[in-house]
């Protein structure tokens, strides 16, 4: 495509010549005859640095700041925001989308709110796929995720991709880093959810305000005027969400106990099911989800939200709730003891998602909820000891363990966590932490073990092991029955 094209109302434009577009890219080690390289400012490196490297190796034309210090004979495009320029130009380059693309965002249940919304729509006769942190699922591609929102380029491929392999829907993560970076501007948004806010990301957000304000750009700057805009009503952060999206003239759909539009009337909980009555349109309906967990019926009314904001009939909608899959390591039922002692692996590694996934079991748990968890290295230091408190208090056995510990001390993590956890056990080698709380278990309890949930791995120093939750309690439960 020519760079005239792309480049179209994303800056000044120098250089003179208007070369063809092979290639977009931001690694100036990619950088070839055809491409165009985005000099990106980094938080480590100003990619403004690499561009001789790149157009030593070819490169047609750069994108960069409308300041950098850079001068070359290469056409160059100065943008105000060059990682909005790059989403958009890879979103011109790469063309097709899924016609009904729908992101949510929200510190917890991004993940099952896709998978659920996939599922809906596979339901009611769509081609469908989600994108994630556990990756990518669609009938023709199903890939294992490292990132919650991929890179611009990448992102702008992967849905010309699924749109050419016959995928209409698709529902998507919106991280808050995504959306500060600007890597989902390219995207054509149908509709948009917001869930919850809770304490995260402050190691790379400076606080909560900007962590909030960076989650509402995708009201702000990304969902087109009069669309849909999906709720959670049952979060602290739910009114200044309903403020924002209709301050952007989005149609505002709220679901959930103080919804308007799903308004979730009784709820019962059972071990492996909730029982819930949700109305809409005036209509009731009896939904009965097969998953456990209160916050899975609040994920579940946002997806069914979305998925109706797309054009799926509400009553559809709400029948499809009665088979859906719980994603991947969310309160997933890894197996369960001889003595009847369910076992669950989660993916929880924030303050509020350990507190919602501890008070989900609580209701069908008669004896004890054993909880395993540890938390990441290189992260937010401040969730430490949040997470500890919050784990003595609502479970009756704590086991504080090792989770990621990366280029930190895993010792002086868990030393964070056990100040503010009084009585809690201290196992640092997280699969014999696993055996103990299993093997420790009895009969009416409930064993939780949070943080890693779909991960396959235990990142120590700039090594990643193979480590599985689900087949070290599976293990776990083999040893104890021999």
């Amino acid at each position: 495509m020519q760079l005239s094209l792309l480049a179209r109302g994303l800056g000044a434009l120098s250089g003179g010549a208007d070369p063809d577009i092979s290639l977009l890219t931001a690694d100036s080690r990619q950088a070839k005859p055809g491409a165009l390289f985005a000099a990106l400012p980094g938080s480590r490196a100003d990619g403004a640095s690499f561009a001789a490297d790149a157009a030593a190796k070819g490169a047609a034309a750069i994108l960069c700041r409308e300041d950098a210090a850079i001068s070359s004979n290469l056409p160059v495009l100065r943008s105000a925001e060059p990682r909005h320029a790059l989403a958009v130009m890879a979103a011109r380059f790469y063309g097709a989308q899924p016609e009904h693309l729908v992101a949510v965002t929200g510190t917890a249940g991004k993940t099952s709110i896709a998978t659920f919304t996939r599922q809906i729509w596979e339901r009611t006769g769509h081609v469908a796929a989600s994108i994630g942190t556990t990756g990518v699922v669609s009938p023709a591609l199903t890939t294992e995720g490292s990132l919650t929102t991929p890179d611009p380029v990448a992102l702008a491929e992967l849905m010309a991709s699924l749109a050419k392999s016959g995928v209409t829907h698709a529902a998507m993560e919106a991280s808050s880093h995504g959306l500060d970076q600007h890597r989902l501007d390219g995207m054509r948004l149908a509709a948009a959810a917001f869930t919850n806010l809770g304490h995260d990301h402050l190691d790379y957000h400076p606080d909560a305000e900007s962590y909030f304000q960076a989650k509402m750009r995708l009201f702000t700057a990304l969902l087109p005027k009069g669309a849909p805009a999906v709720i959670n009503a049952d979060d602290a952060w739910s009114g200044r969400a309903i403020e924002v999206a209709t301050g952007t003239s989005a149609r505002v759909m709220t679901v959930g106990r103080k919804g308007d539009y799903l308004r979730l009337k009784r709820l019962e909980h059972e071990r492996s099911r909730q029982i819930a009555e949700v109305e809409v349109e005036g209509e009731f309906h009896r939904v009965v989800l097969p998953l456990a967990g209160g916050f899975q019926m609040a994920n579940a009314l946002v997806a069914a939200g979305l998925a109706i904001a797309t054009g799926v009939p509400p009553r559809d909608a709400l029948h499809a709730l009665e088979s859906l899959k719980g994603a991947s390591g969310r309160l997933e039922l890894a197996g369960n003891t001889r003595a009847g002692v369910p076992v669950f692996v989660d993916y929880a590694h924030k303050p509020e998602a350990l507190e919602n996934v501890i008070a989900s079991v609580r209701p069908f748990t008669t004896g004890r909820v054993v909880v395993v968890f540890g938390c990441g290295g290189d992260r937010d230091r401040a969730k430490r000891p949040m997470m500890g408190e919050i784990a003595t208090r609502l479970a009756d056995v704590v086991i504080v363990t090792d989770d990621n510990p990366r280029s930190e001390d895993p010792a002086l993590i868990r030393a964070a966590i056990m100040a503010a956890a009084p009585g809690a056990r201290e196992i640092g080698d997280r699969r014999a932490a696993i055996r103990a709380a299993i093997a420790d278990s009895a009969s009416g309890d409930t064993v939780i073990v949070a943080g890693k949930g779909h991960e396959t791995g235990q990142k120590i120093g700039e090594v990643t092991h193979p480590f599985s939750d689900h087949e070290e309690v599976r293990a776990a439960i083999a040893e104890l029955a021999q």
